[in-house]
């Protein structure tokens, strides 16, 4: 299983993160429940995906070992936070779900996503697949628990980065994944 190296430090924000965040603040700030609060963070982190002036280069750094997760920003009240993944060729997560609401945005490259449910089989469970997904550059998703098991990997030749909101304080959990299933699985 591969996990997410997690840097440690949120690193100084460019003038357009700081801008995306505060887009968020103001959605996150209505109230709304999960599912259309994480379609409308979507629709705001549309717009900067691509841009030049987005991330440091210090945010699109990989790790050669695992996918690595960059904390961009933690609400101080621990409503949301943004997260930068950097994806170096064949580095991929575990079949997991979320720990909240979710919106991935792919900056560069592109992310395969293959998505399961949850199926009773005999006396235990068993994951099924229901499609596999391809994210390039420029599209956002938004999902919000249960119905969010996937797999994320990077099956292209160059880096992957995407942006991911969490509608928690990633930088005090450490990880938005709220379980990782070891089950029978369609590969």
């Amino acid at each position: 299983m591969t996990t997410a190296n997690t840097a440690t430090a949120a690193p100084p924000a460019t003038v357009r993160l700081r801008s995306l965040v505060a887009e968020i603040r103001e959605t996150v700030n209505r109230g709304l429940p999960p599912e259309p609060t994480a379609y409308m963070v979507a629709e705001r982190l549309l717009p900067h995906l691509g841009q030049p002036d987005l991330l440091t280069a210090a945010q699109c750094e990989g790790d050669p070992t695992c996918y690595r997760q960059h904390v961009l920003h933690a609400e101080h009240d621990g409503s949301f936070s943004v997260v930068a993944l950097v994806w170096l060729p064949g580095q991929c997560t575990p079949v997991h779900d979320h720990v909240s609401w979710c919106v991935t945005g792919v900056d560069r490259g592109e992310e395969h996503e293959r998505r399961y449910r949850l199926v009773p089989h005999g006396g235990t469970s068993r994951l099924v697949a229901t499609g596999d997904v391809v994210n390039p550059a420029g599209t956002v998703a938004a999902f919000a628990p249960p119905g969010d098991i996937h797999l994320v990997r990077n099956a292209g030749t160059g880096t992957a980065v995407s942006l991911h909101v969490y509608g928690a304080d990633i930088a005090r959990l450490g990880t938005s994944i709220r379980r990782v299933y070891d089950l029978p699985a369609d590969r």
